[in-house]
Order: C-alpha cells, then sequence, then structure tokens
C-alpha cells in the first residue's frame, strides 16, 4: 500500500486507465468478430468492412492498441475481404 500521496494519485490514474483500456478492448474485440462474420458470410459489404476500419481507428486513437497494431489488424480484415469476395 502507497504511503505517499503522490503515489496513491498514480494507483487511482492507474486503475482509471486500465479500467478504460479493458472496456475500449473489449468493444474492439466486440466490432472486430462482427466485421469477421460479416466478411465471411454471402454478402461480404463494405460497410461492414468500414465499421470494422472505423472501430480500429478509434482504439488507436484512443491508445488502446498501438497504430502498427491497428494497421496489422486492417490489412488482414481487407486481406480476408478480398478472399471471400474471390470465392
Amino acid at each position: 500500500m502507497a504511503n505517499i500521496r503522490s503515489a496513491e494519485k498514480q494507483r487511482r490514474q492507474a486503475e482509471k486507465r486500465k479500467t478504460r483500456n479493458r472496456a475500449g478492448k473489449s468493444t474492439l474485440r466486440t466490432a472486430l468478430k462482427k466485421a469477421r462474420t460479416g466478411i465471411s458470410g454471402e454478402a461480404a459489404d463494405k460497410e461492414t468492412l468500414a465499421s470494422g476500419f472505423s472501430s480500429i481507428d478509434k482504439a488507436a486513437k484512443a491508445g488502446v492498441i498501438k497504430k502498427n497494431t491497428a494497421n496489422r489488424y486492417k490489412a488482414r480484415l481487407s486481406a480476408a475481404s478480398k478472399r471471400s469476395a474471390a470465392k
């Protein structure tokens, strides 16, 4: 347990950030699952892909994931979309 006021404040701030990041990651995972299932379905529409990209970009902007991770997720989503369109 922290005895110094600044250490207590740091602990509180870390707890807030942890909660915020957990919620953001959960939202991102849900959006990615929806995008993947939408792409693998019969009609791989651009709206599904766009909403997936949007949620990835929002997570990267909020600092939940890093920029390169976001780019990797988007590249994999678009590759999956192209594969399903080719079928």
